[in-house]
């Protein structure tokens, strides 16, 4: 393959000339147009045919491309265009809690049932359970709309089956079959051209009776540990409720169980979801899904209202990236306030993208809530216009979007591996958005990139950033800092001590990680949890489109927050906290995120787990959010970069947490000056945190510094709070004989101690 070489131009849409073979079909070629194509033999990382892009794309309009979406040739599409009601429940809806009564139905071989829905193969070979890959397998060619199938259906006119579809735009369902009356088995389809990844589903059931107590079970999940077994419920869509109440998507499900079932083969392990519901109405249409739909088509609607928006489209300009290898337009939007009259100031420039994995559906609604904020008429707006040139890809991976693919392109690779890659053929918008930023760092400069992504193991939102040993010492340089302004502004969704600032070797090829090598210092990936959060007031809810927009708005004020209204003084403090804050939240003790996992997204170990493997409290995390909350300062601590621990305990003094002789805890005033934030410094409250679980257990494992442990200087202030506390002298000798026995003496400590390797390798599972 040729090495391209990029231009000078500063257009933001870069073209291929290479001339290219048509693949047609002879049959019905004027009615299904395909896309143009050329099939490579052979290359280093994938053999899959590739798409030529369309010439001068300058002079087409984007809108006149938003109606057309190809689809893989083999793919059969329903024509009726499927579409939903935007609704917010009245309320927050809580998770589901367990029994203990939940049932766990064995998995049913195709000849104890009936077959009732069979999907395509789509160039696959079905076997018992999943579709998997044909060696030959791969995708070929493209066409606007698949051949139109007809209706299955297996069973009488006046028998009260289910009838069930996924062909349309981002199903998914493979397979279906009877066991009996009201129960019923599904399988999902594999993403296309992998015997892997079944999580996203999304599919339509019709022929429904009112009040029945239905069962679905799919059985051919591949993680072993899931929202599923925490709260998350699956979606249910009723057409007759959207039409009657204007009721759209919400939560439905009892008896909701997530275990490994008895279908295990070829060495691979399975697992099972089974819930029971009712539908609504007679007669009804509904649909169900694993989280909120946000199709391909909805983003081109969305682009087409900005386009004929007078006053959006002045300061949003849509061009087209690329294509994807479908033929798919893959949109990149410049947004920015004109530049005023007299004034050449250079802005510099902020990357936003989304839905490089098709099934994180939630990063598509936190990214249309950052495009509402950003494109409003508010002062907040109108000010980080001015300031910053936003260039946002909303969405990455369409053609995994339009087929109903949980991860992987139709090349079957994960594009989030793939941003350190050449080869532009298999993977253009990956190519073309790490090119085009590399423009951009030329033009402007980039101040901030972030890739919005779902998170299917943990709640909470929360991010990953990238972090050096030697960090730079302007405080807006700092990759601790934007995701503590963050949580500051969005309190009850975003989790600071969830943030991971690690580089493992197996995220090189993601986007933050490349991003960061290249000279972008805040370089996150935004994680949004599938089912909710576990913080404040919404604790044990779910996330609605309300909630997930919103985390969107929250970005842009905690950008506001970091980059105009906050003065150089207070950035350092700010860093100062988020440094000491998280030097004891992400000790090898504590980091069993996804850091360690060979997934940016949706593959972290589950927190719960964790905590009982480690032989602690669930209880001790939750004290641990609160030991770490940022309060009224009592005493400003200024602390290096690098403190250590020993220097937290020296600095974090008795006269910093105790009020007055009597033991109270008021917050005392602080001046504020005119015209200036207070800076809020982190203080424990309490001395009771210092007695919690959680606290103990960082006391006890945490790193060395220098070749000596910490653990004797945490318990010399531990002994040093305890002396000056008049009100806890009649528990001092207690308190101090319990922290003897958690403490282990010298003897003993190097044998109970876990390496920082063991803990790094804590609960790793294999690649999703």
């Amino acid at each position: 393959m040729r090495k391209s070489v990029e231009g000078a131009s500063n257009s933001f849409v870069t073209e291929d000339s290479q001339q290219c073979a048509v693949l047609t079909d002879s049959i019905c070629a004027h009615l299904l147009p395909r896309t143009k194509q050329i099939l490579l033999s052979s290359d280093s990382e994938a053999v899959v045919p590739y798409p030529q892009e369309p010439q001068n794309l300058d002079d087409l309009s984007p809108a006149s491309q938003f109606s057309l979406v190809y689809w893989p040739h083999q793919c059969k599409v329903i024509r009726d265009r499927i579409e939903h009601i935007d609704w917010i429940p009245t309320t927050p809806e809580p998770l589901y809690t367990t029994t203990g009564l939940e049932m766990t139905p064995p998995y049913q071989t195709p000849d104890k049932g009936t077959v009732i829905y069979l999907g395509e193969e789509g160039g696959n070979t079905l076997r018992n359970l999943a579709v998997s890959s044909n060696k030959n397998s791969c995708f070929m060619y493209s066409q606007e709309r698949g051949v139109c199938p007809l209706k299955q259906i297996f069973h009488q006119k006046e028998d009260n089956t289910l009838i069930f579809e996924a062909r349309f735009e981002s199903g998914n369902l493979q397979k279906v079959v009877k066991v009996n009356e009201f129960e019923y088995q599904l399988t999902l389809r594999t993403d296309l051209y992998t015997s892997r990844h079944t999580q996203w589903y999304y599919f339509q059931v019709s022929n429904t009776q009112a009040g029945m107590p239905y069962r679905f079970t799919i059985v051919n999940f591949t993680k072993r540990n899931s929202l599923y077994k925490h709260g998350l419920r699956p979606l249910l869509y009723s057409e007759a409720d959207a039409k009657k109440h204007k009721v759209g998507w919400r939560r439905t499900g009892n008896e909701i169980k997530y275990y490994k079932n008895n279908a295990g083969q070829d060495g691979r392990q399975y697992f099972s979801l089974t819930w029971t519901f009712q539908f609504p109405h007679d007669r009804d249409t509904c649909y169900f899904a694993h989280c909120y739909p946000y199709t391909y088509s909805n983003l081109q609607e969305y682009l087409v209202a900005i386009s004929k928006d007078p006053v959006k489209s002045k300061i949003c300009k849509i061009h087209i990236l690329c294509h994807s290898l479908a033929g798919n337009s893959v949109y990149v939007l410049t947004i920015t306030n004109p530049p005023k009259s007299g004034k050449g100031t250079k802005r510099k420039a902020v990357i936003l993208t989304a839905r490089v994995h098709p099934g994180e559906t939630n990063s598509s609604w936190i990214m249309k809530g950052f495009l509402d904020y950003i494109l409003g008429n508010s002062g907040k707006a109108q000010l980080l216009r001015d300031n910053f040139v936003f260039k946002v890809v909303p969405m990455l991976n369409p053609d995994g979007v339009i087929v109903g693919n949980h991860r992987c392109s139709l090349t079957g690779q994960d594009l989030n591996r793939k941003y350190r890659s050449n080869v532009k053929k298999f993977y253009p918008s990956i190519w073309y958005t790490r090119n085009m930023i590399k423009r951009v760092m030329g033009d402007h400069g980039v101040f901030l990139y972030c890739d919005i992504h779902g998170h299917n193991r943990k709640q909470n939102v929360f991010m990953y950033g990238c972090e050096r040993k030697q960090q730079a010492k302007a405080p807006y340089m700092h990759p601790r800092v934007f995701p503590l302004l963050l949580s500051k502004s969005c309190p009850d969704k975003f989790s600071f001590p969830d943030c991971r600032f690690r580089v493992q070797k197996s995220k090189e090829g993601t986007g933050r990680v490349v991003m960061w090598k290249m000279g972008i210092n805040n370089s996150y990936t935004l994680e949004a949890s599938i089912c909710g959060s576990k913080l404040d007031c919404r604790r044990s809810t779910h996330f609605d489109t309300k909630d997930l927009e919103s985390i969107g708005q929250h970005f842009c004020d905690a950008l506001l927050n970091y980059c105009v209204h906050n003065k150089e003084e207070h950035k350092k403090v700010v860093k100062q906290q988020a440094r000491v804050n998280s030097k004891v939240l992400n000790s090898d003790v504590l980091d069993w995120d996804s850091s360690s996992q060979t997934s940016d997204s949706p593959d972290s170990c589950d927190l719960v787990e964790h905590q009982l493997k480690l032989g602690t409290k669930t209880q001790g995390i939750e004290t641990q959010h609160k030991i770490f909350q940022v309060l009224e300062p009592v005493k400003k601590v200024k602390l290096p970069i690098a403190a250590s621990a020993k220097q937290v305990g020296e600095d974090f003094s008795s006269e910093s947490l105790t009020q007055d002789a009597k033991g109270s805890h008021e917050k005392p005033s602080v001046p504020q000056e005119a015209g200036k934030s207070v800076c809020r410094d982190t203080i424990l409250s309490t001395r009771d945190n210092f007695h919690s679980p959680s606290f103990n257990l960082v006391s006890q494992k945490m790193k060395k510094h220098n070749g000596k442990s910490v653990s004797k200087s945490a318990e010399k202030t531990f002994q040093y709070l305890k002396g000056h506390d008049r009100t806890a002298k009649s528990n001092s000798k207690k308190e101090e004989r319990k922290m003897k026995e958690r403490l282990p003496s010298e003897s003993t400590r190097s044998k109970k101690t876990r390496t920082a390797s063991q803990y790094a390798n804590f609960g790793k599972s294999k690649s999703c």
